[in-house]
């Protein structure tokens, strides 16, 4: 009885004669159905797989249902994108071969775009925990590297890729590739499909009648940074990673505002800087003493920044037993046991190392157009004492535009690959870390009465993972993250010990760092284990012993100023840790969240959501606490500053400010 009353409804016959009505006039129509259907399979399905990938961590945040409903919502947003224009022409272009052969087209290439970036997705997380987002377009801007890096260590899963991607284009074809010209609608019918289909394209790319448009904060749901990306896709992820990077994303406009004034006042309060003082236009310059003036000056200053090495590999700080050299170094060194990275990638440690610089929600400062001259660092400000800079890197220094940053503000000289000289192993990234160590070891040893700063920059311990044959006893596959951790070790220790036995190491003053750790990831909304680095200062007169304190990369810039025994002038918020008043918090970005760590409590800003606090207890304890207004104001002020700074020029040095008219 139910089905023969539904059967014979007047709602039926209604629905009937419609379809009956536009069939012939609807084979761009079927078209652009078949796409919108065939798309949403295609990433709930890759969505689902994702989700049973990482299923402990989606049923411990509380299942599939936020991440499906929440992937309907973005995925209506995306493909709505794609197809919009194309249906709404259907209704007055519907009978002409030009205009369905560009819907064709138009529809398998969104089809593999969108199947592209699913694909590439798996690996993605592998490397970064997360989807696709701006790192996946800052890679493609240096093509040779990458392509290189993949090749070499991703045969497999290229290959895998290449094959499901074909298949999809096939599947595509079939899809889309084959329809014929219909009738012309009426007028009437075309116009009230175009109005009502308007109305509802609207609402699928707005995703919300609220004040604010989606965004992926809207599909946020739990405290695991890679379950908020799962009910994006992919192809979105990137899309607003390109659109948030065009605009310099303004950290006051994400994280929420406060008055200037009150940020300066917050910022020079926890640096320790005289509040009372002033300088127009560059508010946190300040004079600093050094609390260890030498008896001479240094002749040589040098940084080492050793590429993605984690405090988990590190036996001193609790990881693995790795590193028997840097170990072996921390006993002789001032070493840190609790320093934490300010980001994930490589020019973000480099802006906090070399230059002082906290991380933001922008691009690192290296990355910047303001910043290519007349921006804070270490060599600016050493060059007023005599000294000339140079950086040392085993690739191309073109890559993260570390070229224009270096040269435009104060490095004299750069050495890259192509100036060494018979290199022992060229990788995908570059000459080896025992090529790089042999340049910077010439380098000290010539004979010059001139003062230098070196920034020595690394990158064997980089996927694929390649170093050079016989050099350490190898474990397992000799392409891990752990192997080439021995070799980066095996050659800082090779370069210490003729540096011991050299006559410049008596003169010289060296930190050791790492820039971040590799393969950031977890649960957490900021996974501070994979934060913890190591940091150590040794050589000349440092005393060696362990320091337990908090500290961030951003303390180390002054603090070896201060054991160099310069006193100067400069803009940055660092703590000078030869104080033993200083010390105790550290600041990071990961990915669109921002930590700041003071004592054990962790309060963490998220995009367009109130502020989260915790209690942390090493490795991996996180204890929800009730916001404290004073830690959440402290926290927003040292997210804000930086972008204001940036913004304002007010990073730099009073002659650089001169010279540039302001």
């Amino acid at each position: 009885m139910l089905r023969w009353h539904f059967t014979y409804t007047p709602s039926y016959y209604i629905l009937r004669h419609v379809t009956t009505s536009l069939r012939p006039y609807s084979s761009m129509l079927q078209l652009t159905f078949v796409f919108i259907l065939a798309s949403f399979a295609l990433l709930t399905a890759s969505r689902l797989l994702l989700s049973g990938w990482q299923w402990r961590r989606v049923q411990k945040a509380g299942g599939l249902r936020p991440i499906l409903l929440g992937g309907l919502r973005i995925d209506a947003h995306q493909i709505a994108i794609l197809a919009g224009i194309p249906l709404l022409a259907s209704f007055w272009f519907n009978d002409t071969t030009l205009t369905l052969e560009i819907a064709e087209w138009w529809y398998q290439l969104s089809w593999l775009l969108l199947g592209f970036l699913e694909l590439a997705t798996p690996q993605f997380v592998v490397e970064y925990d997360t989807r696709p987002n701006r790192l996946f377009v800052e890679y493609l801007e240096h093509p040779k590297e990458v392509f290189g890096m993949l090749w070499k260590g991703y045969k497999g899963v290229i290959v895998g890729a290449l094959v499901l991607l074909a298949m999809l284009g096939w599947c595509g074809n079939l899809l889309f590739g084959h329809a014929t010209p219909g009738l012309p609608l009426p007028v009437w019918g075309a116009l009230l499909l175009t109005v009502v289909s308007a109305g509802l394209i609207f609402l699928a790319i707005r995703g919300t009648l609220r004040h604010r448009p989606i965004n992926p904060s809207t599909v946020a749901y739990c405290g695991d940074s890679l379950l908020n990306t799962l009910p994006l896709n992919s192809l979105y992820n990137v899309i607003y990673a390109i659109y948030s990077k065009k605009n310099e994303r303004s950290a006051a406009d994400v994280y929420g505002e406060l008055d200037p004034q009150t940020i300066i006042k917050v910022v020079r309060e926890s640096a320790h800087i005289d509040t009372t003082t002033a300088t127009p236009g560059i508010p946190t310059l300040h004079t600093h003493t050094a609390h260890n003036p030498q008896p001479k000056r240094l002749k040589n200053i040098v940084i080492i920044v050793e590429e993605s090495l984690g405090a988990q590999y590190v036996a001193n700080l609790g990881g693995q037993r790795l590193t028997p050299n840097i170990d072996l170094l921390a006993g002789e060194a001032w070493n840190f046991t609790k320093a934490y990275a300010t980001g994930t990638r490589s020019v973000r440690g480099l802006e906090a190392i070399s230059a002082g610089f906290p991380p933001t929600l922008s691009d690192a400062a290296l990355r910047l157009p303001g910043a290519q001259s007349r921006f804070f660092t270490l060599a600016q400000l050493l060059k007023q004492f005599g000294y000339q800079s140079q950086f040392v890197y085993g690739g191309e220094a073109h890559f993260d535009n570390m070229k224009s940053f270096f040269l435009g503000n104060g490095f004299d000289s750069l050495h890259e690959r192509n100036s060494f000289n018979n290199p022992a192993f060229i990788g995908t990234w570059g000459a080896s870390d025992e090529d790089m160590f042999n340049k910077v070891h010439d380098l000290l040893s010539q004979q010059s009465d001139t003062p230098s700063f070196t920034l020595a920059f690394t990158v064997s311990n980089h996927s694929p993972w390649e170093y050079p044959a016989g050099r350490i006893q190898v474990e397992g596959d000799p392409a891990t993250v752990e192997n080439t951790v021995r070799y980066a070790d095996w050659a800082l220790g090779e370069f210490f010990t003729k540096a011991k036995e050299s006559p410049y190491w008596e003169d010289t003053l060296f930190l050791i760092v790492a820039d971040h750790d590799a393969r950031v990831g977890g649960e957490q909304l900021i996974p501070l284990k994979h934060f913890h680095i190591p940091a150590l200062f040794l050589g000349h007169t440092v005393q060696p012993h362990n320091d337990s304190r908090i500290i961030s990369q951003i303390d180390l810039a002054p603090t070896l100023l201060s054991l160099a025994g310069l006193s100067s002038a400069h803009p940055m918020i660092g703590h000078d840790l030869t104080n033993p008043a200083s010390g105790g918090r550290a600041m990071m970005q990961f990915s669109d969240n921002y930590g700041y760590l003071k004592g054990n409590q962790l309060l963490v800003l998220e995009p367009h959501r109130p502020a989260r606090q915790f209690t942390y207890q090493a490795p991996d304890t996180y204890v929800t606490e009730t916001v404290q207004e004073a830690l959440a104001q402290e926290a927003l002020a040292h997210v804000l500053w930086p972008d204001w700074a940036y913004r304002e020029q007010a990073y730099t040095l009073p002659h650089l400010q001169v010279r540039a008219g302001y």
